[in-house]
């Protein structure tokens, strides 16, 4: 026997349930103090896991072998959650929504309206992909929206999140929570369909809907410094021309009342035909082959050219004509920078600047704020202070970062979506969401597979996949996994179901529902959804065995109150994403987000047992 095994020798029968207790309520705090990353303290929690039943006598593991405890890193769930990541990072890689999300934005006769229509649909579609990419998207949309309407976008962005939170509780693939608890469920023997909880999912969700969409915004604060900084960024022109070739989406095109309605969303300050200068207004100017057209476009306005093939990457007049043809490479990269004072391409034109020869970055436009120029792009003399639209392979934009000639400014660097393969990639979906739903392969294969045919039809690479890869999903699921095996494991979650039951003996199941309900909701703010759902399944399934009723109301009961993350910013991913933009505080989400966390308990405290037959 060694020193360890001998020294736990004497250790009483429960030691490993309250160790493991320990070891959770550790780790809730660290992760609520935020002083670590998740990563880290994820890692910490199944080191601990391992070395805590490792000192153990045998006879005290409870089975927890070191197989045991790392086996949630290939659970099926925590994979079909990876991949479905990945699947939404091709759909916005590709634009592929951005069709209807532009007819979106032109919906509604009033502000009001408009909002309601995008936050609703947003809610919808979330409930067939993962929310989180669904509000990335729609994010661009609320906020030219809020420029456009001369609105505070404040109003909008957090109701966005917690819409697409709302939405992603009423299918099975909408929320990563929804899969996680299903797959601990499956696990213990309860399957969870794809839409086995939508009836009741709806229910909350129109509830929810009701209070984000028409009460949230009365008394969300304002920020006004978001509106002006929306108005800002989306108002900014840069001066950047379109080359006119054979075959040009613009060939033929005929100017109509002086103007060119095809480039409508830019505005044309000349036409270069064989060096003569044609002027607004243009009477009767068909656009031909040889033609440059100098614009004055938002730079959302020449990534969309970019990615519709309206506009193509500058050439050299060295480039051959295969290269001039040639549509934008995967991975092209806009970003801006500076001209610095004392740069040496102060004065030179961009034409013979050398800043593609040097840095590898074409310059795709330029921006300056004493006065927009009426010449070729070429030929316009570089002046401290000028804001270039630059555009590139990552690796190239990146060597930006060293030069003290141009100051890339870091927040700017975007990929260009790769709109040729948006169709491509809404069909791959929808093969993904209708194997899915109807059950004819496990959802994990539909997922991967799907993530599979994302990357062989070039909707994404692989660089962009393990991007998509998030770490701290992986390292929080895995140790939260190894959590909830430990709690069934050492007897914990049957402790735990027994002292529920046992504090509400005498009351009704309907009210053992709704008090767990409540606990899991305020729970999942202070932890996460993800966590939260892992954790609280199996007690979930104890607390039904020990009252003697099915445990699939129970079950969803999790899923919908693990999704309640809307008390804090650290709740959910969407929050998150919508904190910076919106300008938002803690107490923000707490002032809007609490009286949604009991709206939803409320519901469910009547919908539950009704639906459920309790």
């Amino acid at each position: 026997m060694n020193g360890l095994t001998a020294l736990s020798a004497g250790l009483p029968a429960d030691f490993a349930m309250w160790a493991t207790f320990a070891v959770i309520a550790a780790t809730i705090v660290a992760y609520t103090l935020e002083r670590w990353s998740i990563e880290a303290i994820s890692l910490a929690a199944i080191v601990a896991y391992l070395l805590l039943f490792a000192a153990l006598p045998v006879e005290n593991r409870a089975g927890m072998t070191p197989t045991l405890i790392i086996s949630g890193f290939a659970n099926p769930a925590l994979v079909t959650v990876l991949a479905l990541i990945m699947v939404g990072q091709a759909l916005f890689n590709t634009d592929a929504l951005d069709a209807p999300s532009r007819f979106l934005a032109g919906a509604g006769s009033g502000r009001t309206a408009t909002i309601a229509i995008i936050l609703i649909t947003a809610g919808v579609t979330s409930a067939f992909l993962n929310n989180t990419p669904v509000v990335l998207m729609f994010i661009p949309i609320v906020t030219a929206i809020a420029a456009q309407r001369n609105f505070d976008g404040a109003k909008a962005l957090m109701p966005l999140s917690f819409i697409g939170i709302l939405g992603g509780m009423t299918t099975l693939i909408g929320s990563s929570t929804n899969l996680l608890a299903a797959g601990v469920a499956e696990d213990a023997g309860i399957h969870i369909g794809f839409f086995d909880f939508t009836v009741p999912g709806l229910i909350l969700a129109g509830v929810g809907a009701i209070y984000v969409v028409f009460v949230m915004p009365v008394f969300l604060r304002g920020r006004a410094s978001m509106t002006d900084e929306i108005k800002s960024v989306s108002g900014r022109q840069f001066i950047a021309q379109i080359e006119i070739s054979d075959g040009h989406p613009l060939e033929g095109v005929k100017s109509r009342s002086g103007l060119f309605p095809e480039l409508a969303d830019m505005t044309v300050r000349m036409v270069m035909r064989k060096d003569s200068p044609l002027l607004p207004p243009f009477e009767a100017v068909t656009l031909a082959p040889g033609d440059i057209v100098i614009v004055a476009a938002t730079r959302q306005a020449l990534a969309t050219a970019l990615a519709t093939g309206s506009a193509s990457v500058p050439v050299d007049e060295e480039d051959d004509e295969e290269a001039r043809e040639a549509p934008i490479e995967a991975n092209f990269t806009l970003a801006e920078a500076v001209v610095a004072t004392g740069s040496r391409y102060v004065g030179r034109t961009i034409q013979l600047s050398g800043i593609r020869s040097a840095l590898g970055v074409v310059v795709m436009g330029v921006q300056r704020k004493s006065r927009m120029q009426r010449k070729s792009l070429a030929d316009i003399r570089l002046e401290p202070g000028d804001t270039l639209l630059v555009g590139g392979l990552p690796e190239d934009v990146g060597r930006l970062r060293a030069s003290r000639d141009l100051i890339l400014l870091e927040w700017s660097a975007a990929i260009v979506p790769a709109r040729r393969y948006a169709p491509r990639a809404l069909v791959i979906f929808a093969a993904i969401v209708a194997a899915a739903a109807t059950g004819v392969v496990p959802i994990v294969v539909a997922a991967l597979a799907g993530a599979l045919a994302m990357i062989a039809a070039g909707c994404i690479n692989v660089r962009q996949a393990a991007r998509a890869f998030d770490g701290r999903i992986f390292m929080l699921v895995g140790a939260s996994l190894a959590s909830a095996i430990a709690l069934q494991k050492t007897g914990g979650a049957m402790a735990i179901a027994t002292f529920v039951v046992e504090a509400f003996a005498g009351q009704s199941t309907a009210m053992l529902l709704s008090a767990f309900f409540l606990a899991t909701a305020l729970i999942t703010n202070i932890l996460s959804n993800n966590a939260t759902a892992v954790l609280f399944t199996p007690i979930a399934i104890g607390i039904a065995g020990g009252i003697g009723v099915p445990p699939e109301p129970f079950v969803i009961a999790v899923i919908f109150a693990a999704n309640c993350s809307f008390a804090t910013p650290v709740g959910y991913q969407t929050n998150l994403l919508v904190l910076g933009p919106g300008h938002y505080r803690f107490s923000d989400f707490l002032l809007a987000g609490l009286p949604l966390v009991l709206i939803i308990w409320l519901a469910y405290s009547f919908v539950g047992p009704w639906y459920y037959g309790l």
